[in-house]
């Protein structure tokens, strides 16, 4: 029980990030482009945990080197990382052609995805993780997209980030609890840093814009990127993906609450009620499936 709640409340911890992180991005987009973004957070995030990783283990001299030497560390990390990159990837481009509660809505339904992968896996979600999830999705609709009918290309590309959020998060299951957390977290953030710097080329960034956005860039990278992916591979490692991937849903709510304490967004009561659904779907998701107890 111990190990559930470690997991429950870094996987919390690492929504409240991302919700905040939600501000700072559209800050940050404002006045650079959606690779260029990426790929300096990105880059950011890998200095960060290069340089706490270090200090933390200096006097671990070879320890250290064996771990980063650890092929499943870089296969991993690799596969981790492409994954995220399609889907940030396109959540950055997508913000570009459609609205953010849209953009809210279409990314949490990785949600929906995760059980399907899951299957495939021999990993039946309970009977209340998928009532949750249906709850939750509901409650995204209300919380994001209540009134919305048009449709374009952005909102496709959303739901190509879905499935690549439900496939990094089925990734982190897999080989989590096998590899060291900053670590893994390092090489994914890597390898989306190096292929979004191929593509801000395109983009032809200068550095004074650049530097204008420091703030933005400093909280996505060191602590979105950074603090949160590793509490997500953290609290992944002692929750089973279904359940993660609700919490990790939380992101949106936290996002709205953001959005009225610092851009004094009014919340309204489809958006309320939205709130009170996905808050009780993630409880929801925690509850022992009935079948379980009684075996």
């Amino acid at each position: 029980m111990k190990q559930k709640l470690q997991g429950i409340f870094s996987l919390l911890l690492a929504t409240v990030i991302w919700g905040g992180a939600f501000v700072a991005q559209s800050a940050g987009m404002d006045h650079i482009g959606p690779m260029t973004f990426q790929a300096v957070r990105c880059a950011l995030a890998v200095l960060a945990l290069v340089v706490f990783i270090t200090l933390t283990e200096l006097r671990q001299l070879k320890s250290y080197i064996q771990k980063w030497s650890d092929p499943k560390l870089w296969l991993a990390g690799t596969l981790c990382g492409l994954a995220l990159f399609v889907a940030t990837g396109l959540q950055q481009v997508a913000l570009i052609y459609t609205d953010a509660g849209k953009a809210g809505f279409l990314t949490a339904m990785y949600i929906v995805i995760v059980p399907l992968l899951g299957v495939f896996r021999g990993r039946k979600p309970s009977i209340t993780a998928l009532i949750g999830v249906a709850v939750a999705v509901v409650g995204m609709y209300l919380l994001c997209c209540a009134g919305v009918t048009k449709i374009n290309i952005g909102d496709l590309m959303l739901l190509g980030c879905a499935v690549g959020f439900a496939v990094q998060i089925t990734l982190v299951d897999r080989f989590a609890g096998q590899l060291d957390t900053l670590r893994l977290n390092c090489v994914q953030a890597l390898v989306v840093t190096v292929i979004s710097a191929f593509f801000m080329v395109f983009e032809k960034p200068d550095m004074q814009t650049v530097l204008s956005c420091w703030l933005s860039l400093s909280y996505a990278g060191v602590l979105s990127m950074g603090a949160a992916y590793s509490l997500q591979i953290i609290g992944q490692k002692r929750l089973e993906p279904t359940a993660a991937s609700m919490i990790m849903s939380l992101e949106s709510v936290f996002a709205v609450v953001f959005g009225a304490l610092l851009l004094q967004e009014r919340m309204t009561l489809s958006e309320s009620i939205g709130c009170v659904l996905v808050f009780a779907a993630v409880i929801l998701s925690q509850l022992p499936d009935k079948k379980k107890r009684s075996v």
